[in-house]
């Protein structure tokens, strides 16, 4: 699939638009971009198996209930790095009126070698009526410099799945390229 959009296929009549002042209403693109538009596509990183503790409730607040659910460890695998997801992180969650759970985990992973790279992963859980729940993240990764330098320099997201009734959580991470 071609993930490059030509400037004359993307914008359409987005010119004759802007000279009319009607390119933002009508959803188009107000100026042409000096650069192809490219669409992201994803790459599989790795996936962790991320051992919890029980759920501490912290209660209601304004926006929702409050909980935190402690990281006790894990591990993680994927192409290019493996290793260990060690214990004393966090996901602290927030439980909105709406039934939608905003979810942001911070721990740490150790690589193979021993580097420790930092993970905060924001995750949106949803309900759907009549479907499975969207369980989508966005993740920020911070390596030491190294071998593993490349992670930081991609954008991440993430997808998150509970495997009840074990205390732990898969969590598949995927580069935008």
């Amino acid at each position: 699939m071609d993930r490059i959009i030509t400037r004359r296929g993307a914008l359409g009549g987005a010119i004759g638009m802007v000279a009319s002042g009607n390119a933002l209403a009508q959803g188009t693109p107000p100026l042409e971009p000096s650069v192809p538009l490219v669409l992201p596509r994803s790459e599989f990183v790795w996936e962790a198996l991320v051992e919890l503790a029980p759920t501490l409730a912290m209660g209601e607040g304004p926006l929702g209930e409050r909980r935190m659910v402690p990281i006790t460890g894990g591990v993680f695998a994927g192409p290019r790095i493996r290793g260990r997801v060690l214990p004393g992180g966090a996901d602290r969650q927030l439980v909105r009126r709406d039934g939608v759970r905003r979810l942001e985990a911070l721990y740490e992973m150790q690589a193979e070698d021993g580097a420790i790279i930092t993970v905060l992963n924001k995750v949106v859980v949803a309900p759907v009526p009549g479907a499975e729940e969207y369980r989508f993240s966005t993740i920020e990764v911070t390596a030491p410099d190294g071998p593993h330098a490349w992670l930081n320099r991609l954008a991440f997201v993430g997808t998150l799945h509970g495997l009840r009734p074990r205390l732990a959580v898969l969590v598949r991470v995927y580069s935008l390229a």
